[in-house]
């Protein structure tokens, strides 16, 4: 029961953050962003049971994921500042925790499809961080070119992780296709912002952003719980 009310908690503060983003209420999504999180943690801890490595992984994940927005709210004007890098670092390092999280259980994978899957994925981050790049250049942020890049990789990295999991048999079909969707939607959700500070706005972009990174990380933790939980 209260493992329950604890996920309806996530998604009311999910929601309240996405309508304070569309109506511009600042002082709403500084609190709902981070509740969000906050809320996403204790639901992890409390239908999580008993601790093991993958858990801890991405609780640890979730905290970096909470610094993370911490330092997005305190960045204003929509353009890179002193707490953008530091915002970057602890979603890079979430991304760390999570790849390490979805590989604890590394079975027999097919390697023709993780081949395949990972020349894909490597393909479209390429060609998505190739007008990236390029708008990093024209707007003289040189200084975020190698932090950016290296970010895209690890990013890439969690998600083909999170793919291959659809393969290993020692994963639970909804399991394996929460995390895969939660990793996808969290791909997405970065996808949107880079391009929309970096190469050109895009209409409602701050909405879809976050939209699409709370269920992301609703559909991994979720996916978790039941894996591991």
């Amino acid at each position: 029961m209260l493992t329950t009310l604890i996920f309806i908690a996530v998604l009311v503060a999910a929601v309240a953050d996405w309508v304070a983003v569309a109506k511009g209420w600042r002082m709403i999504e500084t609190l709902a962003k981070p509740a969000t999180m906050v809320l996403l943690f204790g639901y992890l801890v409390q239908a999580g049971n008993q601790p093991s490595l993958p858990l801890i992984c991405f609780g640890a994940g979730l905290i970096f994921s909470l610094l993370g927005d911490i330092c997005i709210l305190a960045s204003r004007g929509g353009l890179p500042n002193r707490w953008f890098l530091p915002g970057l670092a602890a979603f890079l390092l979430a991304h760390v925790t999570y790849i390490i999280g979805l590989n604890t259980q590394l079975g027999n994978s097919i390697s023709i499809w993780a081949s395949g899957i990972g020349f894909l994925l490597a393909l479209t981050t390429a060609r998505v961080l190739k007008r990236v790049i390029s708008g990093i250049r024209e707007k003289g942020f040189q200084r975020l070119l190698v932090p950016v890049v290296t970010y895209a990789m690890v990013i890439t990295i969690m998600l083909l992780s999170a793919f291959l999991t659809i393969y290993r048999v020692e994963w639970k079909a909804p399991a394996a296709g929460l995390v895969t969707l939660g990793a996808a939607l969290f791909y997405f959700s970065d996808l949107i912002l880079a391009w929309n500070m970096f190469v050109k706005p895009i209409r409602n972009g701050r909405l879809i952003n976050m939209i699409a990174y709370h269920l992301g990380q609703i559909a991994l933790i979720t996916g978790v719980v039941i894996q591991f939980g």
